[in-house]
């Protein structure tokens, strides 16, 4: 990100230009300083293609295109799926991009091996946005909480990254609600996290886990129906059951070689205060359960994959099945 940050700085950019990974946030954050460094308000050299509509024929005549009284004409593809297949006419075309032109790609999905990838790399500039770090996380929050004139307590962190997620955007809304929420006070503690900010679907998921580990049933049935109505799909929460309770084996076996949280932390890749409360809840299952309940996730997808089960019954059952176990 750094060359991009430079060419945006310098007003000298490359003739293409490709941002892609899981991180959207990013994505669309340099995607629109790009834009905004290149075109600014002009509308009228810039085109835009989008899935179906980005036919390589039709952005290599974008492409082409003088600018009309501008330094550049702009061609912006987003989500095109052309670096998972076969595009050798914009492979070899790469090459002879006009100096007038800057393309840039934004793509969800990337095949680093695709001939696209490698011909944008070497004349242009590929970027991944992936996930940030915690550290990572903790400076860009502390870098805006500082611009609006507020502090937040190292507790009051750890609470916010573990209710919000790793997700750039969702953590940027919960901070405006948190800025808003406090108000004129500069510092934000534990308990206004608590009161404003709204857990991730993770939390409901290690409350779940907590509630089969305690054989409360009815409770983790009642968190199971709570993510139906929230619109999550019962195969993303299957998958999510099954990460917390990889996570729980994988926090589990770092703890059998050392008693250091944060060593335990490091080795799982966890926020040191999620990985503590990992490991007070691995405590409550042995590591034999623990594989048997990821083998009974395994199945269950299978099941529904089969047709044996509907996703919503399957996943119902599995919970049952996790709550009656000893």
């Amino acid at each position: 990100m750094q060359r991009l940050n430079q060419d945006i700085k310098q007003h000298t950019f490359q003739r293409v230009y490709c941002l892609f990974g899981e991180e959207e946030y990013l994505k669309r954050n340099y995607k629109n300083r790009l834009i905004e460094a290149i075109a600014g308000d002009d509308t009228m050299n810039v085109n835009r293609f989008s899935e179906k509509e980005a036919e390589i024929p039709a952005i290599i005549e974008a492409a082409e295109t003088m600018p009309f009284f501008a330094e550049y004409r702009l061609v912006v593809v987003e989500n095109s799926g052309l670096f998972k297949r076969e595009a050798d006419r914009l492979v070899e075309y790469l090459d002879s991009v006009p100096e007038t032109t800057v393309m840039i790609f934004v793509e969800s999905q990337m095949d680093k091996r695709s001939r696209l990838y490698k011909k944008v790399n070497s004349v242009g500039c590929a970027v991944e946005m992936t996930k940030q770090t915690e550290k990572e996380l903790q400076t860009w929050i502390l870098r805006i909480l500082k611009q609006e004139g507020k502090q937040i307590s190292g507790r009051a962190m750890e609470l916010f990254l573990e209710m919000a997620g790793d997700g750039m955007e969702n953590i940027r809304m919960e901070l405006e609600k948190l800025i808003s929420y406090v108000g004129d006070r500069d510092g934000i503690l534990p308990e206004d996290v608590q009161a404003i900010c709204t857990p991730q679907i993770s939390g409901q998921i290690f409350d779940m886990i907590g509630a089969v580990a305690a054989r409360r049933q009815q409770e983790a049935l009642r968190l199971y129906y709570d993510l139906l109505t929230m619109k999550e799909p019962p195969m993303r929460i299957l998958f999510l059951i099954a990460r917390q309770f990889n996570q729980l084996l994988q926090v589990k076996e770092a703890a059998a070689k050392t008693r250091d949280k944060a060593a335990i932390a490091k080795a799982c890749g966890l926020n040191p205060y999620v990985a503590g409360k990992m490991l007070s809840q691995a405590s409550n299952f042995s590591r034999e359960i623990l594989l048997s309940y990821l083998q009974l996730c395994v199945q269950t997808e299978e099941d529904v994959k089969t047709g044996r089960l509907t996703d919503r019954l399957a996943v119902e059952l599995l919970i049952v099945q996790f709550s009656q176990r000893k």
